[in-house]
């Protein structure tokens, strides 16, 4: 079996023997738990230790097994340049919840099992290389997440996570008509994403606008963009703290990456001729995502609402890569080098942020901004991490958001120069999460402060390696964007030809 099947169904197997044992303690079910999302992490560094970027239009360790051979769909994966460091990313976020989990006691051994399926679910769509395939772990992580909200969630946990299910789903129906779109054009009819990508079945043909529009709907319904959106503050603020974290930084970049993986490349040419609108939506999600986010009192809906602010950037970085005009593809890769680190950079960062949210709720049972004042007093290891959170999400120099957003800008403006309208988003986040450390950080401890317990060990081992991560990309960036590079130019050479 290939290492990428192994990190794809070895949490899944956990998953299966854990709701298996009815008999399991609590203590063995939450370590169990730890064990096998570190055990996986560790497949992940050996297989990028290995990685050796493929040639264009090909997957490294690739594996290959026929599945449903009447559709030509087979159980194909592999990675490359746009799916191993989100694979990584993954890996990290699921160990830092099973950490953060540890002292939890609500029904840990179904929340273990639940989450190691999540896991399993997330890793396979990363590396899928057929588009049901990828449908397939696309619909489960929906499941999964609407079983997360709706079991540990709180305050109106039921309809948010309805309500999350209702639009992802719908989504993904967008998404599947896309797919058999697609399938339909190609000559053989095939699904295999390689084989579309080489062939880009649709140019030429009227109906290729539609089939993107159907893909790019289902994408942005899971990105998202405005204005499919609505969805998201609801559910994160009702949902626990892990799954909050889980759903910013894991599931958010499934519509992401499905841009890159499958609409930018399977359909360059409807691609170039929707670029303009794609990068209008990019700069209004930007924009609109850091008004919203200025105006919330509640802490927890605030970072959900920069959560649409930075997605918007990847889209307008997406965008700006299909607008072919004069000698600018060096600087259209730079923006998708940019989008693709920016998805990385916003899964480290703003998956401790809603872990460190989620201290404000176990503690004091509010994500009101109003209700505290200086925390930094009785809790200083809690405001200097939420600090270093806050910078690296408002793209301070020397951690990961200023390579992913410096990149991204620099790329879109000198392909699109009115995408620098979008660096209005930079400065309003910056003035949000200031406010937002002033208000609940500094001046006398009052009211939810007094008497604030400061981070337990599991929750600083859960959220530190996050920002540390964050730290070395943003100080020593060459490993992570040697691997992104080449597969950033393919896929604009590929818009492009």
């Amino acid at each position: 079996m290939n290492v990428l099947s192994v990190i794809v169904f070895l949490p899944l197997a956990a998953a299966l023997a854990l709701a298996a044992l009815p008999r399991l303690g609590d203590a063995a079910a939450r370590w169990a738990w730890v064990a096998v999302a570190a055990a996986d992490l560790v497949l992940v560094v050996v297989v990028w230790s290995r990685y050796e970027p493929p040639r264009v239009g090909a997957l490294a360790f690739e594996e290959r097994a026929r599945w449903i051979p009447g559709v030509n769909s087979s159980y194909h994966v592999g990675v490359d340049g746009l799916s191993l460091p989100l694979l990584a990313m993954t890996a990290v976020v699921f160990l830092a919840c099973a950490v953060y989990a540890l002292r939890s006691p609500e029904r840990p051994r179904t929340r273990a099992a639940l989450f190691l399926f999540l896991q399993s679910v997330s890793m396979g769509l990363f590396v899928a290389a057929d588009l049901i395939l990828f449908f397939l772990f696309f619909d489960l992580s929906i499941v999964g997440m609407y079983f997360v909200i709706a079991g540990w969630g709180h305050n109106n946990a039921g309809r948010s996570a309805l309500k999350f299910f209702l639009y992802t789903f719908l989504g993904s129906l967008a998404l599947l008509v896309g797919f058999i779109g697609l399938y339909l054009a190609a000559d053989p009819h095939t699904f295999d994403m390689v084989a579309l990508t080489a062939q880009t079945p649709l140019t030429g043909s009227p109906a290729a606008g539609l089939v993107l529009a159907a893909i790019v709907v289902g994408l942005a319904v899971k990105t998202p963009a405005f204005p499919f959106h609505t969805w998201l503050p609801p559910a994160h603020t009702d949902a626990p703290a892990v799954g909050s974290a889980v759903l910013a930084a894991v599931l958010l970049k499934m519509g992401t990456y499905g841009f890159v993986r499958i609409a930018m490349p399977m359909l360059p040419e409807a691609w170039r001729a929707w670029a303009w609108v794609i990068l209008a939506v990019g700069i209004v999600s930007a924009v609109y995502g850091a008004l919203v986010a200025l105006a919330q009192t509640n802490l927890k809906r605030m970072v959900a609402y920069t959560s649409v602010n930075h997605m918007g950037y990847i889209v307008m970085a997406v965008g700006a890569a299909g607008i072919v005009a004069g000698d600018t593809a060096q600087a259209r890769a730079i923006a998708v080098t940019g989008a693709v680190t920016q998805m990385v950079s916003h899964g480290l960062v703003t998956g401790a942020l809603f872990l460190l949210a989620g201290v404000l709720q176990d503690r004091a049972g509010t994500y009101d901004m109003g209700s505290y004042g200086g925390l930094a007093r009785p809790a200083p290891r809690f405001a200097a991490f939420f600090a270093v959170g806050a910078f690296a999400s408002l793209g301070l120099p020397g951690l990961s958001g200023f390579i992913a957003e410096f990149q991204i800008f620099t790329g879109s403006i000198a392909a699109a120069p009115v995408t620098a309208v979008a660096l209005l988003g930079i400065l309003i986040t910056a003035a949000l999460f200031l406010r937002a450390l002033q208000q609940v950080f500094t001046g006398t401890t009052r009211a939810r402060s007094v008497g604030f317990t400061d981070l337990r060990p599991a929750e600083l081992w859960a959220v530190g390696p996050l920002l540390l991560l964050s730290l070395v990309i943003g100080v020593l960036p060459r490993t992570l964007l040697a691997v992104i590079e080449p597969a950033a130019r393919a896929v604009v050479e590929l818009v492009g030809r």
